[in-house]
């Protein structure tokens, strides 16, 4: 399918930062956005690159109603050599077309997104930061647009794709963040749409992470939505346990999103000749590791944070520090290979780097 592009009016251009280190997560948004429609029995039609714009929805759109909606997240990044990559997209796309699929939407042929991210960083190429930590982030969307009252699959849908300059998405940065293990609410149950990138998961999240946010902790770690024993993710990130040499994290059992960076971490450890196991753990675990000092460290991982070191965790209105509190050996050791393989300066022995060519 060809994309047919209406490039901005230069006048009407917004100004681009000009201190890329006071860039904050997702306030600011490129010029340029993709679009295009699907309609069951004709498939995707009108792809479209067109200026930056409110979207105008029906007061009935299904997915106002019903909550059928998907996103992912992905990351540009300017190297030294001026050029444009992007870390390991495949994984984003399949991704994208599995959490379809599980919400009855139309699936996005992967080639065709490489097709879009390209298009569209032709035209907003001058929004991707030239600093190492900062990023142009790219979210593509599709929502249920078709207006209708009644509880099925809808059949016309509204795909789009924004982007925007980042930085950190913590503002602790790289330092280490403190989480709320919530044993009152759940995220996700297996058979639910918790491995689904689908927006009803992290509204779910929400009111815990308020109640945590209001206790001065950065993000809920949570359990198991059945026996509230078994440590599942937390709100933003997959999470990781060092207990002594042994790196340990929750298996993808249908409740938990199959993050891209945890499994670029599980791979990078792999080939460290680190012991990773996928595996149950529970909190009790946990919290008995911390206590007798097995615990070595606690890492989140994501596309957001890269590596988030945690250095305290609360359970039960009990505090638990990890360690001496501060980032972990393999933290600062993921996260310094696996950004240095994003910006160019390490070597890339996996393939996960894509040019973008512009």
């Amino acid at each position: 399918m060809d994309i047919k592009v209406q490039p901005a009016d230069p006048s009407r251009r917004r100004p681009k930062p000009t201190d890329e280190s006071k860039l904050v997560f997702g306030r600011m948004f490129s010029d340029h956005m993709f679009i295009m429609d699907y309609r069951s029995g004709e498939g995707w039609r009108e792809a479209r690159i067109v200026p930056y714009h409110a979207l105008q929805m029906d007061p009935a759109a299904m997915v106002l109603h019903y909550g059928q909606g998907i996103f992912e997240g992905l990351k540009a990044y300017r190297w030294k050599d001026g050029k444009i990559r992007l870390f390991r997209p495949r994984k984003n796309w399949e991704r994208f077309n599995r959490s379809a699929a599980r919400m009855c939407m139309p699936q996005v042929d992967v080639d065709f997104q490489f097709k879009v991210v390209e298009t569209l960083l032709a035209l907003d190429h001058e929004w991707v930061p030239h600093s190492v930590g900062s990023s142009l982030y790219i979210r593509p969307t599709m929502i249920a647009s078709e207006p209708h009252l009644g509880v099925r699959p809808a059949n016309e849908y509204l795909y789009y794709v924004i982007t925007g300059p980042v930085a950190a998405y913590y503002a602790e940065g790289f330092n280490p963040i403190r989480i709320y293990v919530s044993n009152e609410f759940v995220r996700a149950v297996r058979g639910g749409v918790g491995e689904a990138k689908t927006m009803a998961n992290y509204a779910s999240s929400l009111f815990a992470a308020e109640m945590a946010k209001k206790k001065g902790f950065t993000q809920v770690l949570w359990l198991d939505g059945i026996e509230r024993r078994f440590v599942e993710e937390v709100g933003t990130m997959n999470i990781f346990f060092r207990i002594k040499d042994e790196l340990i994290t929750p298996p993808l059992t249908g409740s938990i999103l199959p993050g891209v960076t945890r499994d670029s971490v599980i791979e990078l450890a792999g080939h460290w000749g680190i012991k990773v196991s996928e595996r149950p753990i529970t909190i009790d675990e946990v919290i008995d590791a911390i206590q007798t000092g097995a615990m070595m460290e606690i890492f989140g991982t994501g596309t957001a944070a890269v590596i988030s070191p945690v250095g305290e965790i609360s359970y039960l209105d009990r505090f638990y520090k990890v360690q001496d509190g501060g980032v972990g050996e393999w933290s600062r050791k993921l996260y310094d290979e696996i950004v240095g393989i994003q910006y160019g300066e390490k070597e890339d022995p996996f393939g996960w780097i894509y040019p973008v060519e512009i």
